[in-house]
C-alpha cells in the first residue's frame, strides 16, 4: 500500500511539475500578437465605441494594459468565471498562445515616451471613504494604475460607465449571461450600493491614466 501511495505521488508531483512547465513555456509574442487582433478591434479599436449588453456603456481601453491581466480576463470567460455571450465566444476560438500573444500586443500598444503625470485630482471626502473602506489602494496601487499584481488591472482613466457596470457585475449572482465571478472583488462590490459604486466610477476614471484606445482598422 506504501508503494502504491508512493507511486501515485510521484505521478502527481510529475503531473504538477509538467503542468507548470507548460504554463510558463507560453510566452507571448507581441509582433504575433498583432496578427490575431481582428475580433478586438472591431469593439476595442474605436475611441468611444459603446457596448449595449445589458446596458449601454463605452468598452474599456486595452491598450497599455498589463498583460496578465488581460490574460486572465480572456481564460475567465473562456471558463465562464466571467459572463458575457460575445467575449465568451471570442475567448472559446483562442488558444492558450493566441491569448498570451494579444495580451503581449495589447500591453505595448501605443505606448509613447514617458510624459510628466498629470497630478491626480484629490478624493472627497465622501469618495475617500468609501475608498479606504474597500481597501481598493491595496492592490490597484497608487493612482489605481500600479497595481501591486500584474495579473490586476489598471483602473484609473477607465470610463465610467464601463467601471461602473464592470463593478455591478461583481454583485450580479444567477444570472446566465452577465456577472464576473471573483471572490475578492465580489466581497468587496457587495458593501456598496449601486450609488456609491457610482461615486466610485466617476472619480476613478478622472484619474490620470496611461491607457488608452488606439483607432484600429480591420483593412490595413
Amino acid at each position: 500500500m506504501n508503494k502504491l501511495l508512493l507511486t501515485l505521488s510521484s505521478l502527481l508531483v510529475a503531473s504538477a511539475t509538467a503542468l507548470s512547465a507548460h504554463a510558463q513555456e507560453v510566452k507571448g509574442d507581441a509582433k504575433v500578437g498583432e496578427t490575431k487582433i481582428a475580433m478586438c478591434i472591431g469593439c476595442h479599436g474605436i475611441p468611444g465605441y459603446q457596448a449595449s449588453f445589458p446596458e449601454i456603456y463605452r468598452v474599456p481601453m486595452i491598450s497599455g494594459q498589463n498583460a496578465k491581466f488581460i490574460e486572465a480576463s480572456l481564460n475567465a470567460y473562456k471558463k465562464g468565471e466571467r459572463k458575457h455571450p460575445t467575449m465568451r465566444a471570442i475567448a472559446d476560438t483562442m488558444t492558450e498562445q493566441d491569448i498570451a500573444d494579444v495580451s503581449a500586443y495589447y500591453e505595448q500598444h501605443g505606448k509613447t515616451a514617458a510624459a510628466t503625470p498629470k497630478a491626480a485630482p484629490a478624493p472627497s471626502a465622501k469618495v475617500a471613504e468609501l475608498l479606504n473602506k474597500g481597501g481598493c489602494i491595496a492592490c490597484h496601487g497608487a493612482d489605481f494604475n500600479k497595481p501591486i499584481d500584474p495579473s490586476y488591472p489598471k483602473v484609473g482613466g477607465q470610463p465610467a460607465d464601463y467601471l461602473f457596470v464592470a463593478l455591478k457585475s461583481y454583485k450580479t449572482e444567477g444570472n446566465a449571461t452577465w456577472g464576473r465571478a471573483n471572490g475578492i472583488m465580489g466581497g468587496i462590490a457587495k458593501q456598496y450600493s449601486n450609488a456609491e459604486l457610482k461615486e466610485l466610477a466617476g472619480y476613478l476614471s478622472s484619474l490620470p491614466t496611461e491607457l488608452k484606445t488606439v483607432p484600429q482598422s480591420r483593412f490595413r
